[in-house]
């Protein structure tokens, strides 16, 4: 039975105030999706968990973003209307099914959510996935606010089984989390149809995908008139003769900004209504196209003849707000007036670097890393804090499961000039490690893969994976034995150690590090957010003892804070907050001196 409690069922139409999340998670439900996938990823991770506890569905985690997808594709070539949610990253780990099931099409409704991350505020890049719509010759949708996540959803849906085709619904941070009011309606009762043999249209070897191919650019030319007609692309009269084509979050932007300007508001941006375009620009002196990230709009507009300009006053970089807006409008000479400052006034705050939790398992791993000199190359996860200062104890991070490659890689072709060590979460290494790992047993690289096993996809919010034993909507499963796991792919010297015990640590990363073969070392203790703390008791500084030596303070526990006594050297104690301290002990493993750092008595 589920462990999750359920959201009770809406009977009549309200409004409710929602994020774009959970606005898409509502039109999903309303549209009669019964199956949806993902793998969390922010800022995507929401419109599942929600989705999960609304009844009459069925709502799972997927290893990754590929599964996730493939899993959506049986679901809705069996004819149940079909949701994959990932971030943009996830979709070039999803691209391989997206690619050919674009030449298949879809039975039910398929629609593939792409949270994108403007900023960069949880994500190693800015990729703009309008482009991955276009690549894939697919149809996208871009909300610009909660209520419109929610209807794009149900419109995207019936493209989908109009066209049958998966559809794009391409949100960004601010759209997922941001709240606005939504109107709801009651929920149908899911269908499905079935699945039906039809190995021409579904089985792609050549002979087959060059006739899909052909029902691909025929089903693009449909699309493109739809995309000229449809509501969601429009004309939004103003006073003047400057024009602004705008989409998504930047619409309100720009309406912000400029609330009487005429407006070409884009919701279907692949393909991009050229046409309509056209007709407006044709009413007014000046084209502005304002847009986050890369011209994709723009290059589109121009290479149609439609004279216009965008990047050349708003930057490619990061999010875009109001004032951004406004400064770019006021150079191109359009404003005479610049907009109110978002943060008027200078504001002295505290600087807060982030730092893995107090109690966190990892930190012991990198501070014993940190002392070997070891090179290390990291991943995905908030482990990837091991980076930054004090430990300073990670040395690359590129995408899910890199690090045991590059690891292998760098010690292939260097040798062992210094201990090499690839370090990744156990949600991450189910993701996309395990070949990884099997590459390096394969090739023999004699390299150590650290697995810390926090049992959680701690950096999106403790969710379940596939070594938990729980499903995301609260049901008990298998949990991958990761041990066994790493010996049936070949790992002979495989070692579970207790990241709380800091000299143990310290000489099995020697030992696996010098063994001259693949060994994988795993941590066994969990993330110190989700289950209960290690001890109830908290640790304190004897003050009297302290030798203001700094060696705790080096381990970047937030728990640990300088303060105003100093020693007869003029060097500054520390103490230790008890409120947020989880007695890990690391502290009081590094500490050179006996019986400074003590539980609380």
């Amino acid at each position: 039975m589920s462990k999750i409690k359920k959201l009770p069922e809406i009977k009549e139409p309200t409004r409710m105030l929602m994020s774009g999340n959970e606005g898409i998670a509502l039109g999903a439900r309303e549209a009669g999706v019964y199956f949806a996938s993902a793998y969390p990823g922010t800022p995507s991770t929401e419109i599942m968990e929600t989705f999960a506890r609304l009844p009459g569905i069925i709502a799972q985690w997927a290893p990754n973003e590929k599964v996730a997808f493939e899993t959506g594709i049986g679901a809705a070539l069996a004819g149940a209307r079909t949701m994959v949610c990932m971030k943009h990253v996830g979709v070039n780990v999803a691209m391989d099914p997206l690619m050919t099931f674009a030449y298949t099409g879809t039975i039910a409704g398929f629609v593939l959510i792409s949270a994108d991350d403007p900023e960069m505020h949880s994500s190693q890049n800015e990729q703009d996935n309008r482009y991955l719509a276009r690549f894939a010759k697919i149809p996208m949708l871009e909300p610009s606010d909660s209520q419109e996540a929610h209807d794009f959803f149900k419109l995207a849906i019936q493209i989908s089984e109009e066209f049958e085709t998966p559809v794009m619904l391409r949100i960004t941070t601010r759209i997922s989390h941001a709240k606005g009011i939504v109107d709801l309606v009651p929920w149908p009762v899911p269908q499905v149809s079935g699945f039906k043999k039809d190995p021409d249209r579904f089985v792609m070897v050549p002979q087959f995908a060059k006739i899909r191919h052909h029902e691909v650019e025929l089903r693009t030319e449909r699309l493109k008139l739809y995309s000229e007609e449809t509501a969601i692309n429009h004309a939004e009269p103003g006073k003047g003769k400057v024009g602004i084509v705008t989409g998504s979050i930047s619409y309100h932007h720009v309406r912000e900004v400029m609330p009487n300007a005429p407006v070409f508001k884009i919701g279907m941006s692949n393909p991009l209504p050229i046409e309509a375009i056209r007709t407006f620009a044709g009413t007014v002196d000046e084209l502005f196209v304002v847009e986050e990230l890369d011209p994709f709009y723009e290059e589109q507009i121009l290479a149609a003849g439609i004279k216009c300009e965008g990047k050349k006053y708003f930057p490619c970089e990061g999010e875009l707000n109001p004032n951004i807006v406004a400064e770019g409008l006021r150079i191109a000479g359009v404003l005479d007036w610049q907009a109110p400052k978002l943060h008027p006034g200078e504001v002295d705050v505290i600087p807060r670097p982030p730092v893995l939790c107090s109690g966190c398992p990892h930190r012991t791993v990198f501070t014993a890393l940190k002392k070997m000199k070891a090179d290390v190359f990291g991943d995905i996860g908030c482990y990837t804090l091991g980076a930054l200062k004090p430990l300073n104890a990670l040395h690359t991070c590129i995408c899910m499961g890199a690090s045991i490659g590059m690891a292998s890689g760098v010690q292939k072709v260097e040798g062992s000039k210094r201990p090499v060590v690839g370090i990744i979460g156990d949600s991450t290494f189910l993701h996309s490690g395990i070949t990884g790992l099997l590459g390096a047993v394969y090739n023999k690289a004699p390299v150590t893969i650290i697995i810390l096993d926090n049992r959680a996809t701690a950096m999106t919010g403790g969710q379940q994976h596939p070594a938990t034993g729980h499903t995301l909507q609260g049901e008990e499963t298998t949990a991958v034995n990761l041990v066994e796991l790493c010996k049936v792919l070949g790992v002979k010297n495989v070692c579970e150690i207790d990241a709380y015990d800091y000299e143990e640590t310290l000489k099995v990363i020697k030992e696996t590090t010098s063994s001259g073969e693949t060994s994988v070392v795993i941590t066994n203790r969990p993330c110190m957010l989700y289950p209960v703390k290690k001890k109830p008791e908290p640790l304190e500084v004897k003050l009297d003892i302290c030798n203001g030596c700094g060696a705790c303070i080096r381990i970047g526990c937030p728990s640990i804070r300088l303060i105003d006594e100093t020693t007869d050297k003029g060097l500054q104690k520390v103490a230790i907050d008890p409120d947020t301290c989880t007695g890990c002990e690391l502290c009081a493993h590094v500490c050179p001196l006996d019986e400074c750092i003590l539980p609380v008595k």
